[in-house]
């Protein structure tokens, strides 16, 4: 049986997925680069959900980071889509 997908989870989701990209050589520097945030914005707002969002907004751009990312977590593909939509306030 599935998890259902809380906003609490979707935020642990999303903070995972921020740890992923910053152990990932040059992923963290793209995610920046295409967000436009710098590191000490990122730092500030690591709890938004919008920024949290935008992260998986990012991993869900690759098909092979977003299969790395699940496969780490111990995720479905599927619940990453969710925990963007319910960050995203849907």
């Amino acid at each position: 049986m599935r998890e259902r997908m809380t906003p609490d989870r979707a935020e642990t989701i999303g903070l995972n997925g921020l740890a992923f990209l910053a152990g990932r050589s040059g992923h963290l520097e793209r995610f920046l680069a295409a967000s436009g945030m710098d590191t000490p914005s990122l730092r500030e707002r690591t709890q938004d959900p919008d920024v949290l969002r935008a992260v998986l907004d990012f991993v869900l751009t690759d098909d092979v980071l977003v299969a790395d990312f699940c496969r780490e977590q111990n995720l479905d593909a599927r619940d990453v889509h969710m925990a963007h939509r319910v960050l995203g306030g849907l």
